[in-house]
């Protein structure tokens, strides 16, 4: 890997007339988010001039979106995703829970820190100021990185844990949402994999099936994709690519969110559940999904 070179490669792509889309996509999704950071900061130091900048002046549209991703250093991508999602127009509740309920305590705390840097204000006052009622309190809850990560797995606490979600839901007229919060949002992820199987049991129904029963709209989003998270991963995020192409029109945010924040991490894994969830591989809704550039630069980060 040569930094000068492939800086050189994309200059070449963007300089004269026209603009040579395949050569930009063919350098920046053979190289790792590091890499890329190399390019920009050689690009610079070579060329002297601001590397997504010319980007930004020679593309257009999703596809942009996707090359400026992938140019983003993977927690300032995650950080400019939740501004948009809380100060864009409307609030973007889906992108939210998708970042929050996924990133670990790590990547949480390094995304509270970088957002303060960038904006002012803490994500915490924004998801404050632009969220309400239950879903609000689950958002900051996640936004806190504060898990436990550990793997020990408490008996008698997790037959525990799943009475009090059995009587906070189920079992009661009306649910007591905040017990719901407290358990799936601060306990490790094998002691709640027991949780859960303790809960089938006395409920007799799989947690999700309660928390669609008893919650709504995006406090029960939140909630679920806790939950999915937890149990699997790829597999929600598998879902999120699935719904975003499925039906009419596409929801370009979480497509292009999810192929570039995920190409480097679980994009093997995604693929294969893709596969077993939904019968057809996610190269194939791609395809028939996205066009142009668009689609060629996808297509690179479904690869892996």
């Amino acid at each position: 890997f040569s930094a000068e070179q492939e800086a050189q490669a994309l200059r070449k792509a963007m300089k004269g007339f026209g603009t040579d889309e395949d050569a930009i996509i063919e350098t920046l999704t053979k190289l790792n988010v590091s890499q890329r950071q190399q390019v920009l900061i050689t690009y610079k130091s070579t060329i002297g001039r601001d590397l997504i900048d010319d980007l930004k002046s020679e593309l257009s549209g999703n596809f942009e979106r996707v090359i400026v991703g992938l140019m983003t250093p993977t927690t300032m991508y995650d950080v400019h995703e939740l501004r948009r999602a809380l100060k864009g127009a409307g609030t973007d509740e889906g992108c939210l829970i998708e970042i929050l309920a996924s990133r670990s305590n790590a990547e949480i705390r390094h995304i509270n820190e970088n957002y303060k840097l960038q904006y002012g204000s803490t994500l915490e006052d924004d998801i404050v100021s632009d969220t309400s009622s239950m879903f609000r309190r689950v958002l900051v809850s996640l936004a806190t990185g504060n898990r436990d990560e550990g793997t020990f797995v408490d008996e008698a606490l997790a037959q525990q844990d799943a009475q009090c979600l059995y009587e906070a839901g189920e079992k009661k007229w009306g649910t007591d949402e905040v017990q719901f919060m407290s358990v799936l949002c601060t306990r490790n992820r094998c002691h709640l994999l027991r949780v859960f199987d303790v809960y089938r049991v006395i409920a007799n129904k799989d947690i999700t099936e309660s928390i669609k029963s008893e919650m709504s709209g995006d406090l029960e989003d939140a909630l679920l994709a806790v939950v999915k998270c937890l149990r699997n991963k790829p597999a929600y995020f598998a879902e999120r690519l699935y719904k975003s192409m499925k039906g009419l029109g596409t929801d370009d945010s979480t497509l292009i969110r999810v192929m570039v924040s995920r190409s480097e991490i679980d994009m093997l894994y995604i693929r294969r559940e893709f596969q077993a969830m939904y019968g057809k591989s996610l190269h194939s809704f791609i395809k028939g999904d996205c066009s142009g550039d668009y689609r060629k630069v996808l297509l690179r980060l479904c690869g892996g």
